[in-house]
């Protein structure tokens, strides 16, 4: 069987597609995973064969299709709009590249990441079963319609006027942690990956000290994020714990000296995250998904708009505690690092999580799920 993967524009959202498209590889398919040229080192740094289909990255697309730049907006239901569009026009600039693709290589089902929107139109074009994948917890549907509305133009081409639906939806967040409204969905375990390095000793075991990973994500770089990753750094380096600051090799040079209680670079959190006893993070899905494997607490604070509806449930649930983006102060998150490390209850409901995450099917048993969509007709 072929499987053709579509991803977005970035590694975070790549990192959550690696493990079932490495187990279906490992199962005997054919697996491509198509996505932007600046994305080739990390799909095919995991194993996995990557197609290039378009040479724009993600900040192309704060650009209308008249070439005109869109100014963020300070509403959240325009912001949830204006994101959608940005997807959409992402999604447009891959079709090209992923018809040609088909034409060529004849997919017999594609798996397509959430808000990588050319996938649905990617399995229409080729007339074959559609798998979305989720990437994260869960994003609001205000972005599905405003990207729907964005690809108008590419619907039409196709003779669609609306979005094709998936015949199966692989959803990675464990049945607690889901929506009251979440759609029908073929559970699978969430497995961390991420780009690795060569692990050093104090990777497998902390110090005397409480061990916190602090995290802006992988995409952070000079000129994106930086001042997200630099103030949690600030406001989390005066406690009395061993610091952890996750980030790109080249980010974590600008951060500049740190004290000695503080290590900064690129920290494969897989292995890490383990002997933690707390993440502190802008709330980013694979940071958190990643920590909750772990059965670390968590402090959150939502920076991104889209991700505030699983911090309120990781909070609710009693396994994070969540800082409003709009009062991150130093003493702020203090307090809060303070209550998540000394009261236990945090650590006894992320080790639930994590506990119910480990009882949800793998992503070698989702490739049967993945599989009967096809034999039918095969």
């Amino acid at each position: 069987m072929k499987i053709l993967f579509v991803a977005g524009g970035t590694s975070g959202v790549i990192f959550s597609l690696v493990p079932l498209a490495q187990a279906a590889r490992n199962a005997g398919h054919e697996v491509v995973m198509a996505a932007p040229e600046d994305c080739m080192p990390t799909i095919n740094g995991a194993g996995v064969p990557g197609a290039p289909v378009t040479s724009k990255t993600m900040k192309d697309f704060l650009h209308d299709r008249r070439g005109v730049l869109q100014t963020i907006p300070e509403d959240l239901h325009e912001r949830y709009l204006f994101n959608g569009r940005c997807f959409g026009r992402y999604a447009a600039a891959c079709l090209d590249g992923l018809t040609a693709l088909i034409d060529r290589w004849r997919p017999d089902v594609v798996v397509g990441g959430v808000l990588a929107f050319a996938g649905p139109l990617a399995a229409a074009y080729a007339g074959v079963p559609y798998v979305k994948h989720a990437v994260d917890m869960g994003e609001p549907r205000t972005i599905d319609l405003a990207a729907a509305a964005e690809l108008g133009p590419e619907l039409e081409a196709l003779g669609r006027y609306e979005m094709p639906g998936a015949d199966l939806f692989v959803d990675t967040c464990p049945p607690s942690l889901r929506p009251a409204d979440a759609p029908r969905a073929q559970l699978m375990r969430y497995v961390p990956y991420t780009a690795q390095r060569p692990l050093e000793p104090w990777m497998f075991a902390k110090g005397d000290a409480p061990r916190v990973l602090v995290s802006a994500g992988s995409r952070v770089t000079k000129d994106s994020d930086f001042e997200i990753l630099s103030g949690l750094v600030a406001k989390v380096a005066a406690l009395d714990v061993e610091l952890l600051v996750a980030a790109p090799e080249t980010v974590a040079a600008e951060l500049g000296p740190l004290p000695d209680n503080v290590r900064a670079g690129w920290i494969p959190l897989d292995v890490v995250a383990r002997t933690c006893d707390l993440t502190v993070s802008h709330a980013g899905g694979n940071t958190v998904l990643g920590s909750m494997a772990a059965g670390v607490p968590q402090v959150l604070i939502p920076y991104l708009p889209y991700v505030v509806g699983y911090t309120e449930r990781l909070s609710a649930f009693g396994a994070a505690r969540m800082v409003d983006p709009r009062e991150d102060s130093p003493e702020n998150i203090a307090e809060a690092c303070r209550e998540v490390l000394e009261d236990g209850s945090y650590r006894e409901r992320a080790r639930a999580v994590s506990a119910e995450m480990a009882r949800l099917p793998l992503p070698a048993q989702v490739v049967s799920a993945v599989e009967d969509l096809v034999a039918p007709s095969a």
